[in-house]
This record gives structure tokens, C-alpha cells and sequence, in this order.
């Protein structure tokens, strides 16, 4: 059984589609042992409370320096003796010295198909808004390991969306959320768990 902590910044949706896939045992061998935001009103927190999940906020706000917040989430982190952390929506650069410590065991889940649309500068609805503009006809969803760069580490998996002539960037994002993220990052937690994805 892996330890699992799942990062993330809001509302928590693919933290809630981590929790069904748990109870519909579509994820097996893994424990989800805490939920840990940067926000302490992040909803996510209380999706994490309703299962008897550990949420605990780790605030930059809280800490003077931004040297204080990193030593206070990679310390939290430790706390809870992890095999496995899932980014799901943690609008949070994580420190190089985190990166590092958990080298092969952080994954992230990022609304396109890597190489497109990733890297800095494009999270949540940005993504969808660069992709329209661009006039793809297809985007989607990847879930990869976490390395030093942004959106730069290995593909686990990735799934395919195909846009619409009418999509707006926040109809788009649902499609993306409900055809592709919800369903690849809880089989990408299942296979590392059960030892068929490795680093």
C-alpha cells in the first residue's frame, strides 16, 4: 500500500475524481494520507475533511520569506512519510530542493497535450484560452512526473479533446476536466501504485 498526498491551490475536482476512483476501486493498493493547499479556503480542504482525510494549508502568507514557506511545505510534506505526491491544480512552484527530495515520486496533471501549451505562464483557463486562439482542433489532458522545468518530465499519459467550433475557454476547460483529467489521473495513480508505471 503507497502513501499518497495530493496537492492543490482550489475547489479540488480532481482531487474529488482521486476520492471516487478510491471508493469505486478503480485505485487500488494506495492511501490517500493528506491533502495539502497553499490556501486555506481552498474547497479542496473540505472535500479532503469529508472522507477523514488529513487537510492541512501551508500558506506563503503565514511565512515572511519565501525560503520559511518552502522549508514549511517540504517539512509538512516529510511529516506524513509519502511514496507518492499528486499535483491536482497546485498553483505553487514547487522549490528545487522539493523537486529534488522526491525526485521520481511527484506527478502533475496539466490541461493539454504536452509539448503544447505547457511550461510558464500556462495554467487553468490560460491554457484553454491559448489553445482557442490557436485554432487547434484537438487539445486534451496529460498526466507526467515532475522534474525541475516546467511541464518538462516524463509522460505517464494523455488523453484526447476535441474542440468545438463554439467553445469558449471555460466550456472547454469542463470538457477537458470531465474527458480527460478526471479519468487519466486517477489510472496513473493505480498503475504507480500497483507497480506498472515507474520513473
Amino acid at each position: 500500500m503507497i502513501r499518497v498526498g495530493v496537492m492543490v491551490s482550489g475547489g479540488g475536482t480532481n482531487l474529488q475524481a482521486i476520492l471516487d476512483a478510491v471508493d469505486a476501486g478503480k485505485i487500488t493498493n494506495a492511501s490517500i494520507e493528506v491533502v495539502i493547499s497553499n490556501k486555506k479556503d481552498a474547497y479542496a480542504l473540505e472535500r479532503a475533511k469529508k472522507h477523514n482525510i488529513a487537510a492541512v494549508a501551508v500558506s506563503p502568507k503565514d511565512y515572511e520569506t519565501r525560503e520559511e514557506f518552502n522549508k514549511a511545505l517540504i517539512e509538512t510534506t516529510d511529516s506524513y512519510n509519502l511514496d507518492l505526491i499528486v499535483l491536482a491544480g497546485f498553483l505553487v512552484v514547487l522549490p528545487k530542493e522539493f523537486v529534488q527530495k522526491y525526485e521520481g515520486r511527484i506527478i502533475n496533471i496539466h490541461p493539454s497535450l504536452i509539448p503544447s501549451f505547457c511550461g510558464d505562464g500556462f495554467y487553468g483557463l490560460h491554457v484553454h484560452e491559448a489553445a482557442l486562439a490557436r485554432g487547434v482542433k484537438v487539445t486534451g489532458a496529460t498526466v507526467h512526473f515532475v522534474d525541475e522545468g516546467t511541464d518538462t518530465g516524463p509522460i505517464i499519459y494523455q488523453k484526447a479533446v476535441e474542440i468545438l467550433p463554439d467553445d469558449t475557454p471555460e466550456v472547454l476547460q469542463k470538457r477537458v476536466m470531465e474527458q480527460a483529467e478526471w479519468k487519466i489521473l486517477p489510472e496513473a495513480i493505480n498503475a504507480i501504485a500497483n507497480g506498472s508505471v515507474k520513473f
